[in-house]
């Protein structure tokens, strides 16, 4: 049969490529087969192979033989040659000698200023007796933190100190009186600087008629009541909580403030930490921890505690805390957060947990952040005239407080720090 010129070409390239594949299939078994044979009998060990290394000169025949033989590992190192040997030296890796590791107990800022590392956080442990009952063991530190805490806020007054809601009652007032004072400070408290909260009840104190009693709080108009405390967070809301409450305590109370804790949560914008903290200052009963987010910021802050709430802090504390120390605790720490652990912008360089590293939450500053003052000099020039002169000096951050020093009769020496080291007394929402 006749074919094609192009037909025939065809084939011929079809069975050229055939036959050179069914070649390098055969020579590809045989090498395997080889390798396999001289493989057996031999112990092999593991290497680490440097990187491939491509040898190509001048010559092209020993660029191909060299490529050729890049498919085939070498199972024994050849330095027969002394540039086999330069090229294995070249690829060979080397280790780095490991860094010792740092066991000193301190780390140091730019000024080479030792800071104590911080604490393991150990909170207080729940532990399941035999027959069900659990006990809780407190922090291991807790009494080391509180007395450090306790002899610190001894030296530095915080506006809970003199304008607390505990300290703001009438004390020429009946005790009936003293107790709604007290119960309506706390309740203006909520969301709002001490500051605030005194200028607010010495308007209403002053400036109600008859005076501040629960008589004048029923006849005070919602308008005027709202104006005397306007400065207050959330006045309108809390208005209208006082004349609730006012009428609450006239028709359910006898005309006073109610003496149990389900008494006081009940009347409108009194919330649990409101009702303890007036429970103890009011009556004189303690019987629960008011724990605003002072207490719980800074207990979590310490690692008494890992909780979500205030309430679930609360539970915490009463668990293990000893009980004398139920009232004292929030006007402690309300005072602390106010000077010093503030909610933003923590001063740890000036407490002295940090300084002694009791603190797992205190922040250790690498270097302090610096700012430019401008300070007034006296220079004097000829003729002993003395002229002023300003320039701009560079000064830590913290050094920029504003600290007032004053003498205490019951405390002795003290430092208040003013404006510029005071936060807002953030209280619990209102209800």
């Amino acid at each position: 049969m006749r074919t094609s010129r192009v037909s025939r070409e065809t084939a011929q390239i079809v069975n050229a490529l055939s036959s050179e594949r069914r070649r390098s299939t055969r020579q590809s078994l045989q090498a395997f087969a080889d390798d396999r044979a001289g493989a057996e009998g031999q112990e092999v060990e593991e290497k680490v192979a440097p990187d491939a290394v491509i040898r190509q000169d001048d010559d092209d025949s020993s660029s191909l033989s060299s490529l050729g033989s890049l498919g085939k590992r070498k199972r024994e190192d050849d330095t027969s040659t002394p540039r086999k040997a330069a090229v294995l030296e070249a690829t060979t890796v080397r280790r780095a000698p490991r860094k010792a590791l740092k066991t000193e107990d301190a780390e140091y800022n730019q000024d080479n200023t030792a800071f104590p590392r911080k604490p393991r956080r150990q909170p207080a442990q729940h532990i399941k007796g035999p027959n069900g009952a659990v006990t809780v063991e407190p922090p291991p530190n807790w009494a080391e933190v509180y007395n450090i805490t306790a002899a610190m806020r001894k030296r530095i007054i915080a506006p809970v100190d003199t304008m607390g809601c505990e300290s703001l009652a009438e004390e020429h007032r009946s005790p009936r009186d003293q107790r709604l004072q007290t119960l309506v400070s706390l309740m203006l408290s909520s969301q709002t600087k001490d500051t605030v909260t005194a200028a607010a009840m010495k308007n209403l104190q002053e400036n109600m008629p008859g005076g501040f009693t629960l008589e004048s709080l029923i006849a005070v108009e919602p308008a005027v009541l709202n104006e005397l405390i306007g400065k207050v967070g959330f006045h309108n809301n809390k208005t209208k909580y006082l004349k609730a409450t006012a009428t609450i305590l006239r028709y359910k109370h006898n005309d006073d403030i109610p003496s149990t804790i389900e008494g006081l949560v009940s009347l409108p914008g009194v919330g649990p930490k409101m009702a303890y903290l007036c429970m103890s200052a009011a009556w004189g009963r303690t019987e629960g921890i008011g724990v605003d987010v002072h207490v719980h910021r800074i207990t979590n802050l310490w690692g008494w505690h890992k909780t979500a709430t205030p309430e679930q802090t609360r539970a915490e504390l009463e668990a293990w805390l000893p009980r004398e120390k139920w009232h004292e605790i929030n006007h402690l720490l309300v005072g602390l957060g106010q000077t010093v652990c503030l909610p933003v912008g923590r001063r740890c360089g000036d407490c002295d947990l940090a300084e002694k590293g009791l603190c797992p939450g205190a922040e250790v500053r690498k270097g302090s952040p610096r700012k430019k003052v401008k300070r007034e000099l006296e220079v004097k020039v000829e003729d002993g005239e003395v002229a002023t002169k300003s320039e701009e000096v560079k000064v830590e951050a913290d050094d920029v407080a504003v600290k007032v020093e004053a003498e205490s009769g019951d405390l002795g020496h003290v430092e208040v720090q003013a404006a510029a080291g005071a936060t807002a007394d953030i209280e619990d929402a209102v209800k």
